[in-house]
């Protein structure tokens, strides 16, 4: 029995591909950067080009959400096999904010006739790296307007453990997890723990949402992406207002299905010490 996982080098596929048992068959653009172990059969390939997808002997799919191609993605791989597809969507969808990405993933998903388990994480822990890292690095302190701000980030790994186990064991056919991430910190929190692990005091520069957008796009994120990290609009470019009713809340389904807590910021600022080293 093979698994396809696509998305195989990225924050979460690969902790999938090495928890997986059995044959995993990992897709990457650049297989000489993918380091994987030996049961994992790495192959060339592009979301971008269905064609390229190696879905023969194929039963079970992690699908990284990828728009333009998804429909055919999905299309190519039932009708060569495969009977299980677990897609790494969004919370934004379960919140409604979703209506363009990760949603109409979904929707072909469901419309395939394969058994389908959407995973549907929210604040990605991960993201910190890029957001904060290049000024902790740099000299110890973080870009961020409002350093009392709530965040309720998770940790890839509990993300990982609930798609290999939802891929590997059955009972989860129709159904969509919401995977919260631990009880929220203030970004002051965030910063207090990373600061632990680097064994140093980081500082939060004084600075407008303006000023910070303008560095986040500098590092790399594109500005409607910096836009909604910061408030300044909504999800997919909608009015920042849609947020004003949003409560922080830990959904159950991680601790359901695998009878432990969330991991905590501070055990993922552990695990990632050396991003933010410089």
């Amino acid at each position: 029995m093979t698994t396809l996982v696509t998305g195989a080098t990225g924050n979460v596929g690969r902790l999938v591909v090495r928890g997986l048992s059995g044959h995993v068959r990992a897709i990457t653009r650049d297989p000489a950067k993918a380091s994987f172990p030996a049961h994992v059969e790495t192959v060339r390939a592009d979301l971008d080009d269905p064609d390229s997808l190696p879905f023969d002997g194929v039963e079970k799919l992690y699908l990284f959400v990828h728009p333009p191609t998804a429909a055919e993605v999905v299309e190519r791989a039932v009708r060569a096999g495969v009977r299980r597809i677990v897609t790494l969507s969004s919370g934004a969808v379960t919140y409604g904010y979703d209506k363009t990405h990760h949603l109409p993933v979904e929707q072909a998903v469901e419309a395939s006739g394969a058994q389908w388990t959407h995973l549907r994480p929210g604040e990605f822990a991960a993201n910190k790296i890029d957001l904060w890292g290049p000024s902790i690095r740099a000299d110890g302190t973080i870009v961020h307007p409002n350093p009392d701000e709530l965040g309720q980030p998770i940790h890839e790994a509990d993300i990982a453990d609930v798609a290999i186990r939802v891929l590997e064991e059955d009972g989860h056919a129709g159904r969509a997890y919401d995977l919260s991430g631990p009880p929220p910190l203030t970004q002051r929190a965030m910063a207090r723990d990373i600061g632990v692990v680097l064994g140093r005091d980081l500082t939060f520069r004084d600075v407008t949402v303006d000023e910070a957008l303008e560095y986040y796009v500098s590092v790399g994120w594109p500005r409607e992406i910096a836009e909604y990290v910061l408030g300044v609009a909504g999800y997919e470019g909608g009015d920042a207002d849609d947020f004003t009713d949003y409560e922080f809340v830990v959904s159950p389904a991680y601790e359901t299905l695998t009878g432990r807590p969330y991991r905590t910021f501070a055990r993922w600022a552990r695990d990632h010490a050396a991003d933010f080293r410089g």
